[in-house]
């Protein structure tokens, strides 16, 4: 795709304004696309306006559960991008209302106004999941698929950057607690993945780079189980930490409690996503459908974390004694 209409292009990116969004919205926005960032509430995306030129990037209202919304946003769009996602449920946002319904919808939505779409899933996503998210996600990616053949879907793993809920969050809870559950023991594997190398997949797949109708699996380029993060963690931080095997048993026992959290550190769902790999597959690899296929070099975390995780050290940005 040649740069010379990029201007001219635009491309409605749903959920544009969360984690994953704003890294999408400033790559499009270095290639100087227009960007239509649809969103709940478009007056908390003012944030994204610096990120391009005047005029460049433009928010507004819209909701996966009202249709109409959903076409009004992407009317007239050369691309929609679809990332809206939720990892635990609340009043109305329901994982089959936003995963599977709100999904089908933004397809059908991009179907009728001929624009190519870009479906943002998760590694893990299975029919016959015991998780309600895994479920939905999958579900969500064959009515897409339905709708819009030619759909182009990014399964990332964990994605790790500044403003993340998965290194951040442990951080923040070794900061205050003496222990650190490791939840089935800790032998869970996961493929933590840059956000700033999905949102540049997501990008390529704006330029024409990925295959029609395929289904992409994006993993960093190291593989680690959920002990040896926790204790990533605790070396980047800088503080010692008791590291208690807790049985899925007893962490689904205590997620019944904290999912009533404003914002639950676990809930049941949590855990059935736990008892199982959060990684690359070998036939995603094999087909070439990674970031490697995209021709984008996986970063490691080494390089990003310890850039956003110093502030939770006793001694901040300086190397300190570890406690």
């Amino acid at each position: 795709m040649t740069t010379r209409s990029n201007s001219d292009t635009l491309i409605t990116v749903f959920g544009g304004s969360g984690f994953l969004g704003r890294h999408v919205v400033r790559a499009l926005a270095k290639r100087r696309y227009r960007i239509r960032v649809a969103v709940r509430r478009p007056d908390l995306a003012g944030f994204l306006q610096p990120l391009g030129t005047v005029g460049q990037i433009h928010a507004v209202q819209a909701n996966l559960r009202y249709p109409e919304s959903v076409e009004a946003a992407a009317r007239d769009s050369a691309v929609v991008i679809n990332l809206v996602g939720i990892l635990f449920q609340r009043g109305r946002q329901r994982f089959t209302a936003v995963h599977t319904e709100g999904a089908e919808t933004v397809a059908h939505a991009a179907s009728d106004f001929g624009a190519r779409l870009i479906h943002v899933s998760a590694i893990g996503a299975d029919v016959n999941s015991s998780s309600i998210y895994a479920r939905t996600k999958a579900e969500g990616e064959r009515l897409v698929l339905v709708a819009k053949p030619a759909a182009t879907i990014m399964r990332p793993s964990i994605m790790f950057g500044p403003e993340d809920d998965f290194f951040n969050r442990f951080a923040a809870m070794a900061r205050l607690s003496p222990v650190l559950p490791l939840i089935g023991g800790g032998h869970t594997r996961f493929q933590p993945v840059f956000v700033g190398d999905v949102a540049a997949a997501i990008t390529a797949a704006v330029e024409g780079n990925a295959t029609p109708g395929a289904i992409y699996e994006l993993g960093g380029p190291q593989i680690r189980s959920f002990r040896e993060l926790m204790e990533y963690v605790l070396a980047t931080i800088e503080r010692r930490r008791l590291l208690l095997p807790l049985p899925f048993a007893l962490a689904k026992l205590q997620a019944v409690f904290l999912q009533f959290l404003p914002k639950p550190l676990l809930t049941p769902d949590q855990v059935e996503l736990l008892k199982h790999d959060n990684v690359v597959s070998e036939d995603a690899k094999h087909r070439g459908r990674t970031l490697q296929g995209l021709h984008i070099d996986p970063t490691a975390m080494e390089t990003i974390v310890p850039s956003y995780l110093w502030r939770f050290r006793r001694t901040g940005q300086f190397k300190g004694r570890v406690t």
